[in-house]
């Protein structure tokens, strides 16, 4: 039996208007970058401004110390990682030419020894390129500076996008209960209920995966930072923390760190042993993630497969750039949820079931 005409109308309203705003949303992508990050902070903030209201804060005042604390975080690791990862690439600079005539001298001749392959860098030419374009290292800063100046408005735009972070969150987190009510309240009755628990649902398996990550993300800085330490490579500590916040990516993190680690002890040169230590390091960082962090923090009952995180941040940082990348989990464990609806509503359904009568072809015989 057809739908009534009534429904189908219905759920072809409902399918224009999800593409429409998924249209919108493409048009202000480039607008939209403050107000995601600032929806995505406080998302992450709203257990702790709710832990505080439970011990009777005002709301508004659990609001403003939560926006202070994430926002002291923030600028101690800015302070901390900055001058360090800046001092590392001056040196990594200063140090390439050296870096390639060593890679023709040990690297290379094992690789024509073992694979067949002649690879073999001009270090003259990179001395050449780097006395034409970064005669001093320290002339960096003038010439970001000299940028800055000249890009004013981009300037301008960044700084309001800094302001206008805080100022979003705050609303949000101010006003979330109230958003709740108002979406109860618009929600048509009959499918109040069912709607009620798709967004638990949802609620459910980002808060598993983002806060339980966010866990395994501090965790492995902490582990990366003091094995790095115990190895004796000198720039540890940015090192570290920036595998265990690259871990977010799976796979892409972990590979990320790792040559960064291994540039950092290249740049020491301090031979095999410190290269091995960093190796053991990063081993042992990838069995703890794997079978202790990732498990017991995050779990495997949530059902966002590691290679759908890595496909769901490229397609959406494709169609939507920076602001894809931030809504692609979000959109991701909605997606989940309403593939885990589709299914159930599958095998409860009479044709799955096969008890839905089906019409029988009969041939009349002459």
């Amino acid at each position: 039996m057809n739908p009534p005409r009534a429904d189908r109308l219905q759920t072809f309203t409902w399918a224009a208007a999800g593409i429409a705003l998924v249209g919108l949303f493409w048009l202000l992508g480039p607008i939209l970058a403050p107000f995601v990050v600032g929806a995505v902070f406080a998302y992450i903030c709203d257990p702790a401004v709710n832990w505080m209201v439970a011990r009777r804060v005002p709301r508004a005042l659990a609001v403003l110390l939560v926006i202070i604390a994430l926002g002291l975080v923030l600028v101690t690791l800015a302070l901390i990682l900055v001058p360090m990862v800046y001092r590392e690439g001056v040196m990594l600079m200063g140090r390439l030419p050296d870096l390639v005539e060593m890679f023709n001298a040990k690297v290379s001749p094992l690789l024509q020894a073992r694979l067949g392959v002649r690879i073999q860098l001009d270090a003259a030419q990179f001395r050449q390129l780097i006395a034409d374009n970064w005669s001093n290292a320290q002339d960096l800063v003038p010439i970001v500076l000299g940028h800055l100046k000249t890009g004013g408005m981009a300037l301008i735009a960044f700084v309001a996008n800094l302001f206008l972070i805080p100022l979003v969150m705050f609303y949000l987190l101010q006003e979330w209960p109230r958003l709740l009510t108002e979406l109860q309240r618009i929600v048509p009755r009959p499918w109040l209920d069912r709607t009620m628990t798709i967004i638990n649902d949802i609620d459910s398996v980002m808060s598993e995966f983002l806060r339980g990550q966010l866990s395994v993300m501090a965790l492995l800085a902490v582990l990366y930072s003091l094995g790095l330490w115990l190895a004796g490579l000198n720039f540890w500590l940015p090192v570290g923390v920036l595998t265990g916040l690259l871990v977010f990516i799976p796979y892409v993190g972990y590979g990320g760190g790792l040559i960064l680690a291994i540039l950092a002890a290249l740049l020491q040169a301090e031979g095999w042993p410190l290269l091995i230590g960093v190796g053991i390091v990063y081993g042992l960082g990838q069995l703890i993630e794997s079978f202790l962090l990732t498990p017991y923090l995050v779990g495997e009952r949530i059902g966002l497969h590691p290679l759908a995180v890595i496909f769901a941040l490229m397609a959406f940082g494709q169609l939507f750039g920076f602001v894809g990348v931030l809504v692609a989990l979000p959109v991701s464990a909605a997606l989940l949820v309403g593939l885990r609806e589709v299914r159930n509503a599958w095998f409860a359904s009479p044709v799955y079931l096969g008890t839905q009568s089906t019409p029988v072809i009969t041939q009349e015989r002459d």
